[in-house]
């Protein structure tokens, strides 16, 4: 793991050092930008700030919605431009996949410390679930069942794998796949009812202020160490920062912080648009786009960081 994680730290340095100094004004061709979203709010939150920026400095970014193995799949027949929710080393099959096609370059990490695993109502630890090895012992508590997200998700099929090959001792439970939106439902009834639930967690998101969670250790075999702990990437098709200097260097500088996106989340899902949510946190944390915006310019050639600022009203 350590050398796949080696080599995608080198992707990403000669990109950056292609990209470095002062980028050419991209030509017209460039203007749209196909981003992805599988339906997650981090990267909901991150499509929303990116495309405030964009639309911005001239471009017109498009967001689809598409699983991660569609999406993906995308990028590789050369349909979808950037993908800002390259989640490692949980994707690292999918990037296996796609380097072996020559099919991606990555622009740069855009998120650190991040983690992704199972976890329960802190209730639960406390009757002595805090390890995958207890899930088993306490399988009627939990209805042998086990909530994920959206079908087709690695972290699904993580979970499916320990099913299946009996990890954990957890043949005979079922993993019951839906989205993030009705998985969180889920966890709100069964902790208002006090009943048990395990369930997949990840920060940043609101969950982690909105529940009382305990994230559970001994998972490192599928979810790595450190609860998960994971780098977020941001991933363009082969070729797009050549052809486009300009806006892949926006990208490849463009970093966000667990604090940003849990703000950004929780205003989401409470109902607002996530680039109105977008445009009101860029306005009060305009420095935040300082380093994004260095040596960037407008999609026709004008100073970038002038353009935003006008456009936000700064």
């Amino acid at each position: 793991m350590t050398m796949k994680f080696h080599a995608h730290g080198l992707a990403a340095a000669s990109v950056l050092c292609a990209l470095t100094g002062l980028a050419h004004a991209d030509e017209l061709s460039c203007a749209a930008i196909r981003l992805s979203d599988p339906g997650w709010t981090d990267i909901t939150a991150t499509n929303g700030v990116a495309s405030v920026v964009t639309e911005s400095l001239g471009y017109a970014p498009e967001v689809r919605t598409l699983s991660v193995p569609i999406g993906y799949e995308a990028m590789k027949t050369g349909d979808l431009d950037v993908f800002l929710g390259n989640w490692m080393p949980a994707q690292q099959h999918f990037i296996d996949d796609l380097t072996a096609a020559d099919a991606i370059e990555v622009l740069g990490q855009n998120l650190a410390g991040a983690k992704f695993t199972l976890a329960v109502p802190s209730y639960m630890a406390a009757q002595g679930v805090a390890d995958f090895a207890d899930l088993a012992a306490h399988g009627d508590a939990f209805d042998h069942k086990i909530y994920g997200i959206e079908s087709g998700a690695p972290a699904n099929a993580s979970i499916q794998k320990m099913i299946d090959t009996n990890d954990f001792g957890l043949s005979g439970w079922s993993l019951v796949e839906s989205g993030e939106q009705a998985m969180l439902a889920q966890v709100e009834r069964a902790e208002k009812a006090g009943e048990g639930i395990v369930f997949l967690a990840w920060a940043p998101h609101p969950m982690n202020t909105a529940h009382e969670l305990t994230y559970l250790s001994g998972g490192d075999a599928y979810f790595g160490p450190d609860y998960g702990g994971a780098q977020v990437y941001t991933l363009a098709r082969k070729g797009w920062s050549e052809a486009c200097p300009n806006a892949a260097k926006l990208f490849t500088q463009m970093q966000f912080e667990l604090e940003m996106e849990n703000a950004l989340m929780g205003e989401i899902l409470d109902g607002t648009d996530s680039k109105v949510a977008a445009t009101a946190w860029l306005k009060a944390h305009p420095e935040a786009m300082d380093p994004w915006l260095e040596g960037v310019t407008t999609l026709e050639g004008a100073p970038g960081a002038d353009a935003v600022k006008v456009a936000l009203g700064l």
